[in-house]
């Protein structure tokens, strides 16, 4: 896998999917104030692809499933459950949700993806620690595919 890290908007990315770390299903969709990258993506997408992510119930931490992308011009979005409970993320849950991620790239043939850090922010952890296990996560695993992790930055 090519591993990219640039600095930009996750929904402004030239990629086939994109991937959005979510709660787990614990807290339905639109009893959520959309924030981060999940608000971004409701705002831009509207709610279908929370409607879909429903369907599949409690996710374990880590756990990845497809839905599509709604208004957003990709051929899915790529749901992890990036926090677990008490809204942190740890180690263990940011490589199972990229390692997850990756392997329903894979089964669905995707060309590239963009990855938000995940777990950075909401989640607790330092953006450079992320970055650090995720780049490593993504190295680790073998295949075709252009993966982008996307570092956050407004455009101005």
């Amino acid at each position: 896998m090519e591993l990219r890290v640039v600095e930009g908007d996750l929904l402004r990315q030239p990629v086939e999917v994109i991937v959005n770390s979510w709660n787990r299903n614990f807290i339905p969709h639109w009893l959520l104030i959309p924030v981060g990258v999940s608000g971004a993506i409701r705002r831009q997408a509207g709610s279908q692809p929370f409607r879909e992510v429903r369907k599949h119930g409690l996710l374990p931490v880590g756990a990845a499933v497809l839905t599509g992308a709604g208004r957003l011009p990709y051929k899915g979005i790529i749901h992890v459950a990036g926090l677990n409970w008490w809204w942190t993320a740890n180690r263990r849950s940011v490589e199972l949700s990229v390692r997850n991620a990756l392997r329903v790239f894979q089964e669905h043939g995707f060309a590239s993806l963009a990855f938000p850090l995940i777990g950075a922010g909401t989640g607790g952890m330092s953006q450079q620690q992320v970055e650090e296990l995720m780049a490593s996560e993504i190295q680790s695993q073998s295949g075709p595919g252009q993966v982008l992790l996307v570092r956050y930055r407004k455009k101005t």
